[in-house]
């Protein structure tokens, strides 16, 4: 306890020093502005000339922005993405810009701080006056009014300075709320786009597989009868033959039939869990499956949803396409961590991230806000891990 304390006294301590180094700095940058961009005014006003003046101007700004950037991230704890300029402040408009609202905030920052050291000046006269008995009771109660006001006011006004100033860097040398929130936008539309696709080519699948499997043996199967039937009467010993026959593909009709029934959702992930769906897996994976499944409670059903799926096709791709002898499946997430599965066979590698499967499995992922990662070089193994968010 006596350590967090500490700390957090020495981050309050060097936050302090971060807002009396800015207001140090401040009057730097526009001694900077006035001295250099006076000479250059005609210069800037001219536009055959304007780019290379604002070049030079441009050149120094970027040199104190640095040193800005460096302020922020020592004192602050900042952290920046190398090279990046602000969604409308790159290049050197934009440095000048910056360095002109961050002299101004830092001019205004000092003067606040200043009236902050004047007010305790006066605090100590006012302690000392009534220490003497020169100062009456109205008096004090004025001055302590006064003095209560201008605190609230000073202090206010450098919380909203601090906040301008952090602002100010985010949107220079990080991605400013507003070119985040078109990102986020962006990031919403793809993976949008990601999960019609899935679920398109998931339904397409299942169709397919009902076609081509079920459908054709439920036509065997009704054959089979119906040649039971006419032959019923004239040779009872080979319709038994083939009632047992369609016995036989009734069964195999029924399996094939469940099992693309778990293709499209197991039932078991709603009575059982994610734990026991993913035994199912390895009840009918051809491969040897070891499962390590290390998960500390509930789960949101999505989630459970996506791993179950990102494991089956995992399982799936590798028994049928990488030659696989052998898979091994960790699922593993505490309460307020992601939940991280991770899936890695023995196979020749070599799969492709852009494929099909894959590309479903990331769009399916994605659409929970989750990363999928695909290790597979030539010669393998391969190895899948998607991390996906429990809130």
């Amino acid at each position: 306890m006596r350590g967090v304390k500490s700390a957090g006294v020495e981050e309050r301590v060097r936050r302090a020093a971060g807002v009396l180094a800015g207001c140090l700095t401040a009057p730097v940058g526009l001694a900077y502005l006035v001295l250099a961009g006076v000479p250059l005014g005609a210069f800037l006003l001219w536009p055959r000339t304007r780019s290379y003046a604002l070049r030079l101007l441009g050149s120094g700004a970027r040199r104190l922005g640095a040193l800005e950037r460096r302020r922020r991230t020592r004192l602050f704890g900042d952290r920046f993405p190398e090279g990046y300029e602000g969604e409308d402040g790159r290049g050197d408009a934009g440095a000048v810009r910056y360095l002109a609202a961050r002299s101004w905030s830092g001019l205004v920052c000092g003067v606040v701080l200043a009236l902050l050291g004047f007010g305790l000046v006066l605090a100590a006269l006012l302690a000392g006056g009534v220490a003497r008995g020169t100062i009456g009771i109205a008096e004090l109660l004025t001055q302590l009014v006064l003095g209560g006001v201008l605190l609230f006011l000073c202090l206010q006004g450098l919380s909203a300075l601090t906040a301008l100033d952090a602002r100010l860097a985010a949107e220079r040398f990080g991605p400013s709320e507003r070119e985040l929130l078109r990102r986020r936008i962006d990031e919403l539309a793809v993976s949008r786009a990601a999960v019609v696709r899935a679920v398109d080519m998931e339904r397409r699948r299942i169709e397919r597989d009902l076609h081509d499997g079920v459908q054709q043996r439920l036509v065997a199967l009704a054959m089979l009868i119906g040649r039971a039937r006419r032959g019923g009467a004239r040779d009872p010993e080979r319709a038994a033959g083939l009632l047992d026959q369609a016995h036989r593909e009734a069964a195999e009709v029924l399996a094939e039939l469940r099992e693309v029934a778990w293709r499209v959702y197991p039932s078991a992930l709603d009575s059982l869990g994610l734990e026991e769906a993913l035994g199912g897996v390895a009840q009918r994976c051809a491969l040897p499956l070891r499962i390590a499944y290390e998960v500390t409670g509930p789960l949101p059903r999505p989630v459970e949803t996506a791993a179950y799926f990102v494991v089956s096709e995992a399982v799936t791709n590798a028994a049928k396409h990488a030659a696989a002898s052998a898979v091994t499946v960790r699922v593993a997430g505490a309460p307020g961590s992601p939940l991280t599965v991770r899936i890695e066979d023995d196979g020749r590698g070599g799969a492709d991230p852009a494929g099909s499967g894959l590309t479903g499995l990331r769009g399916r992922v994605a659409a929970l806000d989750g990363v999928l990662r695909i290790d597979s070089p030539l010669g393998g193994p391969t190895t899948i891990v998607a991390e996906l968010p429990c809130v």
